[in-house]
This record gives C-alpha cells, sequence and structure tokens, in this order.
C-alpha cells in the first residue's frame, strides 16, 4: 500500500471511529453528518467519499472485523486442511471481540435499536460469506464442490454469528472463548440436528 492509500485509510477509520464515538455519546439518530464530519475535521464532502451514508458508518466496524477474519483465511498455506484454515477465521473474530469488547457491545446495541441498520448488516454477511465461499473453491484449484464449497461458507457464517450474538446477549459476561468452544463441540458431535428428510 502506497502513501496515499495509507493516508486515505488512516482516515478512513478516523472517520468512522469519530461517528462511533458520537453514536455512543449521542445515540444514532441524534448524530448528524454534519457533527461526524466536524468531529473527524473533514469536511461533508469528503466525509461522503469514504462514507455515502450514515448507516455505512456503523456497519464499517463489522465490515473490519470480518475483512481481518478473511486476511487470517487467505494468509494460512493452501495446503493447510480446511478445517483448520477456518478455524483461523473463527480466532481472528475472538480476538477481535477481545481487542474491542465494549465498543462492539455498544455496537450491537445500536443495531439492535435501529432497525434500518439491520439490512446492511445482513448484506455485508451474505457477501462476505460468498467470498469465502469462493476462496474455498480457490484454494481446490476450481476442483471443489460449489455446493459443498457453499455449505461450508455459510456453516462458518452461522459460527461466527452465533457467537457474537450470544456473547452480545451476555453483556460480555461470558468468556469468548468459552462460547466458541462449545459452539464447535456441538457442532462436532452432532448434537445440533440438520434437516433430513422422513423416512421412507
Amino acid at each position: 500500500m502506497g502513501l496515499r492509500e495509507t493516508k486515505m485509510e488512516r482516515t478512513r477509520r478516523f472517520i468512522a471511529e469519530s461517528a462511533f464515538d458520537l453514536f455512543v455519546a449521542q445515540g444514532y439518530d441524534d448524530t448528524t453528518i454534519e457533527q461526524i464530519a466536524a468531529a473527524a475535521e473533514v469536511g461533508t464532502r469528503t466525509l461522503y467519499r469514504y462514507y455515502s451514508t450514515k448507516e455505512a458508518l456503523v456497519v464499517s466496524f463489522v465490515e473490519n472485523g470480518l475483512d481481518a477474519a478473511m486476511d487470517a483465511f487467505l494468509a494460512q498455506p493452501d495446503e493447510t486442511p480446511l478445517s483448520e484454515a477456518l478455524y483461523a477465521v473463527v480466532d481472528s473474530v475472538e480476538q477481535t471481540i477481545g481487542a474491542n469488547s465494549a465498543r462492539l457491545l455498544a455496537l450491537y446495541d445500536i443495531f439492535d435499536k435501529t432497525t434500518g441498520l439491520r439490512a446492511g448488516l445482513a448484506d455485508l454477511c451474505w457477501s462476505w460469506r460468498q467470498r469465502l465461499a469462493q476462496e474455498i473453491l480457490r484454494r481446490e484449484n476450481g476442483t471443489g464442490d460449489v455446493l459443498h464449497a457453499a455449505l461450508t461458507a455459510a456453516s462458518t457464517m452461522n459460527v461466527i454469528e452465533v457467537v457474537v450474538q450470544t456473547w452480545t446477549a451476555s453483556g460480555g459476561g461470558v468468556d469468548v472463548t468459552d462460547i466458541t468452544r462449545e459452539t464447535l463441540k456441538l457442532l462436532h458431535t452432532k448434537a445440533i440436528p440438520f434437516p433430513s428428510p422422513a423416512a421412507p
């Protein structure tokens, strides 16, 4: 990444952090784009170049975490067993939660209180899941099964969502590592039923 790109990314993150601080302090609905621009020390036109809507500012926090998780997956050598590469994704999410626990609790409180934001979050998660499926196929040199890749990516996304939702519901009172361990245990021991056709 060149100097210009580095400066742009720094500005992008500072705008998002400034916005989040205002959302927590005075509420999402009561925070204006003009206030965010002032807090970030940029003009509103500059802000809009980085974020087209106020909703995008909130979703960006989740996007950053998912980007880090995808980077963790891509950092695994292709010869690494897929299950281990996927665990790196979950481990990255755990680290993100551990490093930003107070901020993430506030973030999901905003999501709970703002119906319109949940559509953006759902779209982001869907897009990330699709990309993970594509990367799984790439690891298999395009010879893998599309359905298998889609189900694998969906299962990984579901684990992330369940872990995050369970952790936020506890108010951060339960260790996220314990939640992850229990979630994976239930899946691996087949304690969670999956839909199956009725016996003939």
